[in-house]
């Protein structure tokens, strides 16, 4: 499978899920809380409960309305395959317990056997109940995943980007993380996957927003490329190049001096009209080395956003148990989607979680050279405009 690229396509989103469909949810042998309190007995020893979180949260990483509203896009595409999934003792799986089960594997990282053995059934019911779930999230949660499609969506994200740090304009910020593979033995010579630490992984590069959402994603590529290169290879960068996107208002820094539209990213990427990165060199002017501070604050969004996919979603953090590498984008893609969708819900359970901004351990910062000369002058007032000066 090619790139998987961050969509356009709007849809509101359903915070509140009608009660039927919760009800047709639950599971054919008792309520959806019934389920949990079964389950749980398999599971929760498994778990260290989370200060402030009760056992539902500390294993699904969400509140139960969120795990609802989940369960709820999923069950068209679930639904009508249940009688094919069961337990070990030959029990039809309901759909709540799909969703767990695919959940589950999901965010524990585990492997197919240990996920099974603590759910009661076998690692092949485990294999198809998940890639079931990610079909159905990939066609009924993508909607989660957008590149902002109104002004008042985008003025409201440059808003909130300009408290941070006062960069005004600001719509994003983009940073790239490795997603390391476990190759079988005969794939091991096959160095196209092979990157600068001496690891099998595939690369994975996001746009987020000042809530840490993603907005736009990139993933399926060599976790040998470079930065500039992953940028280059996607949809975003051609559609910024030709100015169908960061092409809103300007906005006046002075009487000589305006500012278009336009995401921050690390000294790994290109700077360019619409990519502002920082300054490099250790004798900087003083307004240039603030301008630096601000943009490291500024954007660490990204960071953070990136290393929370991989703290919550665990099965895309560190070393991966033997995936398919054409369907791992998809599972990328997803693990992206649910962690917009527990933002959009405005899940409690968040304020639980650190503020890390360490995703990708081990790696050392690029460095790109590629210096767009009208960016320079952009970027040249911008930092003379947060100097005050």
């Amino acid at each position: 499978m090619g790139p998987v690229k961050g969509q356009k396509k709007k849809r509101k989103v359903e915070k509140k899920v009608a009660k039927d469909d919760l009800a047709s949810g639950s599971s054919q042998n008792g309520s959806a809380a019934d389920w949990f309190e079964i389950l749980s007995k398999r599971i929760a020893g498994n778990v260290s409960p989370s200060k402030g979180l009760d056992k539902f949260q500390s294993v699904f990483k969400m509140s139960r309305s969120t795990f609802d509203y989940i369960c709820s896009l999923a069950k068209e595409h679930m639904q009508p395959k249940s009688a094919h999934f069961v337990f070990s003792n030959g029990k039809p799986m309901s759909l709540h317990e799909q969703v767990a089960l695919a959940l589950r594997r999901l965010s524990s990282g585990n492997s197919l056997i240990s996920v099974g053995d603590s759910f009661g059934a076998h690692h092949s019911t485990v294999s198809q109940v998940t890639w079931r779930f990610i079909e159905a999230i990939e066609e009924k949660g993508l909607h989660h995943l957008r590149w902002p499609s109104t002004e008042q969506d985008m003025t409201q994200i440059k808003s909130k980007f300009e408290r941070i740090q006062g960069l005004p304009n600001c719509c994003g910020a983009i940073d790239t993380t490795h997603i390391t593979l476990m190759l079988s033995s005969s794939e091991q010579t096959a160095d196209v996957w092979l990157d600068q630490n001496k690891n099998h992984s595939m690369i994975l590069q996001a746009v987020v927003d000042p809530d840490m959402r993603f907005r736009d994603v990139v993933t399926g590529l060599p976790g040998k490329m470079k930065e500039n290169s992953v940028l280059q290879s996607s949809t975003f960068f051609k559609l910024c190049e030709k100015g169908d996107r960061l092409n809103g208002n300007k906005i006046k820094l002075s009487e000589e001096a305006e500012v278009r539209e336009y995401i921050i990213g690390d000294s790994g990427f290109p700077l360019l009209p619409w990519l502002l990165t920082p300054y490099q060199g250790k004798e900087l002017s003083e307004s240039k080395a603030e301008f630096n501070k601000k943009h490291f604050a500024t954007r660490i969004v990204a960071q953070r956003a990136l290393a929370r996919l991989k703290e919550v979603w665990k099965m895309i953090h560190g070393l991966m148990w033997r995936p398919d590498k054409h369907k791992l984008p998809r599972f990328i893609l997803v693990c992206c989607i649910l962690h917009n969708i527990v933002i959009d819900m405005e899940d409690e359970v968040l304020d639980e979680f650190s503020l890390s901004h360490h995703h990708d351990t081990g790696y050392g910062q690029e460095v790109c050279e590629s210096v767009d000369k009208t960016a320079s002058v952009l970027r040249d007032n911008l930092s003379l405009y947060l100097s005050g000066r």
